[in-house]
């Protein structure tokens, strides 16, 4: 019998239904026991895989009933950890989807359940007005619903999950064959938990709570080729100040020598996917990992069984960019000089000694002096040029690096680096750098001469107490203007040797020297529209901010009266000593801070 509080008979009086018919009509309540851990009824979240639903919800109906039939119900437990750890991806993804199916199942289910019992009620209703008439009349029928094994599958077909529904009424409790019957239906045969399956219709939380039936096996892609290189590809050209503010400049060690058949690298080969199987024993397919060629330059092989790359030649090893390649290195045990006579080698030369005055070094790759470079000699590197001494020249030396250069000390000589110069000293030198120019290590000083630089100069001091004049300038692009310089002068020099043999007499010398000279003025316009053309190029790359003229910055401990430093067009001269100062370029003027 159902009882009826106080306010729904004030609400039968008021509305003028009987008591009797509006308790009938009334859903069944029960007293709600208190929700396990786990479980919530109050706030229908959802909490570390766990589903939490509201009181009211049907799950909570079919709880309350099977307590009442059977007299005793462990708490539901919708979780989807049960049966082991799942990866939180999965738990996550997993959960509204577990949300939908609870809410389906246990709907249909207590619909049904109640649909029963009503049409049973009616029944036994209309059999009691007919034993008042005398009439005979069909019995009611017993409410019977046996226990419903459901299968909730997670998206991906990998995890399956099976939620019984208690029986209702006379139902058939669940059995060992009505669970492997369901799975059956459900073609749910690969990864079955046998243990838990056979076992299970003898628990007690049997009901009502989520057990992970059948768990696939995922799928594994192959990994993709590597290349295990047993030389840097980049390679730090930064020589670091000891605890005694010294360089070594021998320590830089630019030559990474390789003997022939030496390996470079090697190759790690693409393994190949694992597919997997789904609880529904489909396949899952798995993609094979790809594969990566071994980066084969000039002067290298690949060997026999096609994984390791080799030197085929005894030299320097370097990356370009996209492979490696092996430059011949000449090695000259002593000094540039007439044993040797001047160097030009289209790999990377290592001399142990001096290049002595008078002699040329050329070399496409990296240049490496242990000792000093002379007065009146020429070196140019493609690659990085290391004086592990210092240069000292009489004003006719020149220096070419195109990348960097470093060395121990400049003096009196002109520098040419498209990247950075680092040194300890540089005395009246003429230094046309397109990067940075670094004076910190040793005594740190810049005086006399002048110093182009398009980011930064950083010294100690610059200029002398004796107010020897230092010339700074910063911003623009100095190695490609001076370059361009000297193809100009060195068109307006031969056009002058043109022009005083038109003035000559006709010959067949005149015919032949004039020839050659037409020749070579072709080359340098040639040469002269490339640089234009680089130079245009390398502008339009490079930010507004970085090509005008205040782009640049000196930063120094201490700058001697004297010194000019200038931006563009703009130039002050210090007249005073400045320390630990800044000089920029600011709004259009150049600012000491």
């Amino acid at each position: 019998m159902t009882h009826m509080s106080i306010k729904d008979k004030l609400k039968s009086f008021l509305s003028g239904t009987p008591p009797e018919k509006q308790a009938a009509d009334a859903p069944e309540q029960t007293s709600a026991p208190a929700p396990a851990q786990g479980m919530s009824f109050e706030d229908g979240g959802s909490r570390g895989g766990k589903l939490e639903l509201p009181q009211e919800h049907a799950l909570y109906q079919l709880y309350n009933l099977r307590r009442k039939e059977a007299g005793y119900q462990p708490s539901p437990r919708i979780s989807l950890d049960e049966g082991g750890a799942l990866p939180p991806e999965v738990e996550k993804r997993e959960l509204l989807r577990l949300r939908t199916f609870i809410n389906q199942v246990c709907n249909a289910r207590w619909k049904e359940a109640r649909g029963k019992k009503g049409r049973n009620a009616g029944k036994q209703k209309d059999g009691k007005k007919d034993a008042e008439t005398g009439e005979e009349k069909k019995a009611a029928e017993p409410l019977c619903l046996d226990a419903l094994p459901c299968f909730f599958l997670s998206a991906d077909k990998l995890y399956a999950w099976v939620f019984v529904l208690p029986p209702v009424g006379e139902g058939e409790e669940l059995t060992k064959a009505m669970l492997y019957q369901a799975m059956a239906r459900q073609e749910i045969c690969y990864g079955v938990n046998r243990n838990l399956a056979d076992r299970l219709y003898r628990e007690e939380n049997r009901y009502l709570t989520l057990h992970r039936i059948a768990t696939g096996k995922a799928a594994f892609d192959g990994e993709n080729g590597n290349i295990v290189d047993y030389f840097s590809r980049v390679v730090e050209r930064v020589l670091e100040a000891d605890e005694y503010d010294q360089v070594d400049y021998t320590a830089l060690n630019l030559i990474r020598n390789v003997k022939q058949g030496e390996a470079i690298c090697r190759l790690i080969e693409p393994t190949e996917g694992e597919p997997g199987r789904t609880v529904l024993d489909q396949e899952i397919p798995a993609k094979s990992g790809k594969s990566v060629p071994l980066p084969k330059g000039r002067n290298t092989e690949v060997s026999e069984d096609g994984v390791t790359l080799v030197a085929s030649i005894a030299g320097h090893v370097e990356f370009t960019g996209r492979s490696f390649q092996v430059k011949p290195v000449m090695n000259i045990p002593g000094n540039v000089d007439f044993s040797t006579g001047s160097i030009n080698f289209l790999g990377d030369v290592n001399i142990k000694g001096d290049v002595l005055s008078g002699f040329t070094v050329r070399a496409m790759g990296n240049v490496q002096v242990g000792g000093v470079v002379e007065a009146g000699s020429t070196v140019e590197a493609g690659g990085d040029l290391i004086v592990a001494r210092g240069i000292v020249g009489d004003g006719t030396t020149v220096i070419r690096s195109h990348r960097s250069v470093f060395a121990k000390y400049i003096e009196n000589s002109t520098i040419y680096v498209r990247e950075n110069l680092q040194a300890d000293c540089i005395i009246n030198g003429r230094v046309y750098c397109d990067g940075e120019v670094l004076v910190r290590s040793g005594r740190g000083s810049i005086m006399g001469g002048r110093v182009w630089a398009a980011r930064l100069v950083n010294a100690r001091a610059i200029g002398s107490p004796s107010e020897c004049r230092t010339s700074i300038s910063l911003g623009g692009l100095p190695c490609t203007n001076f370059e361009r310089e000297v193809v100009q002068q060195e068109l307006k020099d031969l056009e002058m040797e043109a022009e005083r043999l038109e003035c000559q007499l006709d010959s067949p010398a005149k015919t032949s020297l004039l020839g050659k000279l037409r020749v070579r003025l072709s080359a340098a316009e040639l040469k002269l529209r490339q640089l234009e053309d680089d130079l245009i190029g390398i502008q339009l790359e490079m930010s507004e901010k970085e090509t005008e003229a205040g782009s640049g910055r000196l930063e120094c401990s201490i700058a001697y009266p004297d010194t000019e430093i200038s931006f563009g067009d703009e130039m002050i001269r210090l007249r005073q000593e400045h320390r630990q100062c800044a000089v920029k370029m600011v709004d259009g003027e150049i600012v000491v801070s």
